[in-house]
This record gives structure tokens, C-alpha cells and sequence, in this order.
């Protein structure tokens, strides 16, 4: 398993995005900071967290290693500074999310409302009843 956290200023707040990627599979979660976190403050956060967090679901990915080469692995950090921000399969799976809990929050309001019509229809016919009796 491969976890990485990306910190990025997205105004007005900073944000945190967790990748894991298992198994060939990409999951990802968002996760809204306040002020600037610090690095302490983020390893708090994760110890304390990281098991409450909701991934989105897993989506197949290619794996990519880097090569040895400490030259090479500086050049990528170097580059990865200079370029702060998240992958598109991360922002895609974010999105597939988001699209998810839309889907399900829809359906359960769907419900709810049905419910409440039904409620509404058995109250009204209750009553006609009562009215019919003379009540």
C-alpha cells in the first residue's frame, strides 16, 4: 500500500488530499484545514484520523517508480514543489465521490418525501372518515 498527502492554499483555506493507492487501485479523500498547518500538526492529524476517513471508492490506476537515482528523485521533488496541486485521477475520483453522495442524498430525500406525502394522504383520509361519522 502507497498513502500520500498533498497540502495546497485553496483559497480561503488549505486543503489536504490523502491518495491510496492498493492493490493497482487509486482511492482519495479531501480534507478542509484552517489556517496553514503545520508539520507536526498534520502527523497529529493523521495518527489521530486517518482511520475516520471516507475514501472514495477505488479506481483503477497505473503504478509509475521512479528510478534510484538521487539526482532524479531531487529533480521530481524539486518539480513537485514548483507544482503544487493534485493529479487529475485524484481530481476524477473526487469527483466520482462527490457525484456518489449526490446520487444517495437524492435518493434519500426522494424517500422522505414520498413518506411524507403517504403520511399526508392517510392523515386527509383519516379525517374524511371522522368527518363522515359526525365527529
Amino acid at each position: 500500500m502507497e498513502a500520500r498527502l498533498t497540502v495546497y492554499f485553496d483559497d480561503p483555506f488549505w486543503v489536504g488530499i490523502f491518495e491510496r493507492i492498493e492493490d493497482g487501485k487509486l482511492s482519495v479523500c479531501k480534507v478542509t484545514f484552517g489556517a496553514e498547518p503545520k508539520d507536526t500538526e498534520l502527523y497529529a492529524y493523521i495518527l489521530a484520523h486517518y482511520a475516520e476517513l471516507v475514501f472514495s471508492p477505488a479506481v483503477e490506476t497505473n503504478i509509475r517508480h521512479a528510478a534510484d537515482n538521487p539526482k532524479r528523485r531531487q529533480r521530481n521533488a524539486r518539480k513537485q514543489l514548483e507544482h503544487p496541486g493534485v493529479g487529475t485521477k485524484s481530481q476524477q475520483t473526487l469527483q466520482l465521490q462527490l457525484e456518489q453522495n449526490k446520487q444517495e442524498r437524492n435518493l434519500r430525500s426522494r424517500a422522505q418525501k414520498q413518506a411524507e406525502a403517504e403520511r399526508q394522504f392517510a392523515l386527509r383520509q383519516q379525517k374524511k372518515k371522522e368527518k363522515h361519522k359526525g365527529r
